[in-house]
């Protein structure tokens, strides 16, 4: 059973995901908070398996709630999927460097959600390749600085190439695809490349490959 927690100061939108997520047979919800400060006191408490975190929230924001969770060892496990009005929202790319597993616009169809939920925990590519491509793009404009020391030299070169492709925006499929290998393989690399770097998720992963300097600005097709 996949256990949720929904953050949200509108109680018709905390009302309108439960309703969703605990029709379904392997989903249930967990617990709900109204701002940052509650909800990072309930992942504590209850340690789900992933939490639906609005950004814009009062007393603690869904960026500072995030970057709490994901910094404490003890909350490993819990994904944090950041829910947001506008599909390139500014601080979405906050979130996402913070240690949030991806983003979800509010008004996404009902399938999506579920399908969202479903992937983040079984540690799968949360967002789509356009979606991601979009994303690590305008994280790549953001990034001016130098590259920054991440530990490459402990991966294999086929791992450096796996991630460098995952931080293109490539899926597994894709990847493999690409490499002529297995989507099973192609898994089995970035995960190898994750555990290596120390990488909470597939999200992570992406914003490494960019700060490290293995992926470029200009590289996306």
């Amino acid at each position: 059973m996949i256990q949720v927690l929904l953050a949200d100061d509108q109680l018709l939108v905390r009302a309108g995901f439960r309703a969703l997520l605990d029709a379904q047979a392997d989903i249930e919800v967990v617990g709900e908070a109204s701002d940052g400060s509650e909800a990072v006191r309930l992942v504590r408490e209850l340690t789900p398996d992933a939490v639906l975190m609005d950004i814009r929230m009062p007393f603690m924001d869904g960026l500072a709630a995030t970057r709490r969770i994901t910094e404490d060892p003890a909350l490993a496990g819990v994904k944090v999927v950041v829910l947001t009005t506008f599909e390139l929202d500014e601080y979405v790319f906050e979130a996402i460097r913070a240690g949030a597993s991806g983003f979800l616009v509010k008004d996404t169809e009902p399938e999506e959600l579920l399908r969202a939920v479903r992937a983040v925990v079984d540690g799968d590519a949360l967002l789509s390749p356009g979606v991601t491509r979009r994303l690590i793009e305008e994280f790549a404009a953001r990034s001016k600085g130098p590259a920054i020391a991440t530990g490459l030299e402990r991966l294999t070169e086929r791992e450096r190439e796996v991630m460098a492709l995952a931080g293109m925006g490539l899926s597994n499929g894709e990847i493999a695809r690409r490499l002529v290998v297995s989507p099973l393989t192609a898994k089995t690399h970035v995960s190898r490349a994750m555990v290596k770097l120390g990488a909470r998720d597939r999200a992570q992963l992406v914003v490494l490959a960019y700060e490290s300097g293995l992926v470029r600005p200009g590289w996306l097709g």
